[in-house]
């Protein structure tokens, strides 16, 4: 039994439900995206989307002026056609993130404002430097708020400088988890455990393991479906679902680590240490103990769900798990996320946020409304 007596101090950021911005203004805020993959892809799109109605509706001066992705990056870019990522429609020179951020930041504009949507630590390493010299992160990266806990602290730390942090889109992509979550304990609620669905590609391949197809046509399809990871153990480790346990636990002022978190693997011993390319060709080794699994659960009138928990008291633990068919989690859909939050208040009756919690679309709609509460705070102009 892990028990956890130290608190992380109070947390920098309050997510709370997004006001409408007043028309006041006009204040401007210069944005530059990170990675400029899928997720960043459709954030710009989105953004570029809603300029006109935040300039006319809420008196805020959205700028787009810049981009960067691995290999190189745009500048004084403020130009629609970099949201289809056209080559020939700007200028790019070979990628430098302190160059990115100090032209960020030297734009006329009120804030400026990083949104990392890659998965990089390199990025992450620079966090703590970029927030001290004033500038705002979002971020659905977890490997910032879920990485080693002195590194955390640092960067709770340099929001001391008045920038803000936020990073609702690392837990359950568009949902409102941590927001919810900082609303309870925020209003003097205390948290007693969660429990909860983190991972979408392991919701669909439950829902739909009954059976009738062995376990590795599932996988393939849900690979072909583009539902998984490249490479699919990255989703059966259970690795990535123990991230967003952690975020969650460390909203709630625990100390928890990723090492802290017990992770049972779906992936067995003799294929963990493959290439990609020779464990797909070994899919069929995980038949015969996932239709034991499905076997057992339906034994005892469950069903079989890849669930993560945390209990101050017990600890983390993240495993596939047989669940009675009145639990809650028995009727998910599809990909969706599910998070239960026992609190003092919410004792008998759990809290319960649901929904789709995987995809482009939402993971950028988390990060816009992110960007939207750093934009309400602003200072307007007279």
């Amino acid at each position: 039994m892990t028990r956890f007596a130290q608190t992380l101090p109070d947390p920098i950021i309050a997510a709370k439900a997004v006001p409408p911005l007043p028309p006041t203004g006009p204040r401007s805020l210069a944005v530059g995206v990170i990675g400029p993959g899928r997720v960043g892809s459709c954030l710009l799109q989105q953004l570029e989307a809603a300029r006109p109605r935040l300039w006319h509706e809420a008196g805020l001066d959205l700028q787009l002026p810049a981009v960067v992705g691995r290999q190189r990056m745009w500048l004084d870019c403020d130009d629609p056609e970099l949201n289809h990522r056209q080559d020939a429609a700007q200028t790019w020179r070979p990628a430098d993130l302190e160059e990115f951020a100090s032209y960020l930041q030297s734009r006329r504009a009120d804030a400026a404002l990083l949104v990392d949507c890659s998965a990089s630590e390199l990025v992450v390493a620079r966090y703590p430097s970029w927030l001290k010299a004033g500038m705002h992160i979002v971020t659905p990266n977890k490997l910032a708020v879920s990485g080693p806990l002195p590194r955390w602290l640092e960067i709770r730390r340099a929001c001391d400088s008045g920038a803000r942090l936020r990073y609702e889109a690392t837990v359950g992509a568009g949902l409102p988890v941590i927001q919810t979550l900082r609303s309870l304990l925020d209003t003097g609620d205390q948290l007693r455990s969660v429990q909860g669905m983190f991972s979408g590609t392991l919701a669909w391949l439950c829902n739909r393991h009954d059976g009738t197809r062995p376990f590795s046509v599932l996988l393939r399809e849900a690979r072909d479906l583009g539902y998984t990871e490249p490479d699919p153990r990255d989703d059966l480790s259970g690795i990535d679902v123990a991230r967003k346990l952690v975020i969650l636990a460390r909203e709630a002022g625990h100390p928890l680590s990723l090492e802290d978190v017990r992770i049972e693997s779906l992936v067995p011993a003799e294929l963990a240490a493959l290439s990609c390319e020779a464990f797909l060709e070994r899919l069929e080794a995980l038949d015969a103990p996932m239709d034991l699994a499905l076997t057992r659960a339906r034994a005892g009138g469950g069903v079989l769900r890849h669930v993560a928990s945390f209990d101050p008291q017990e600890g983390a633990r993240v495993s596939l798990q047989v669940l009675p068919a009145s639990h809650p989690f028995a009727h998910t859909r599809l990909t969706d996320n599910i998070v239960q939050f026992t609190t003092a208040r919410y004792g008998e009756n759990p809290l319960v946020v649901q929904g789709p919690g995987a995809g482009p679309e939402v993971t950028a709609a988390g990060v816009f409304g992110d960007l939207l509460q750093i934009a309400h705070a602003l200072p307007a102009h007279a």
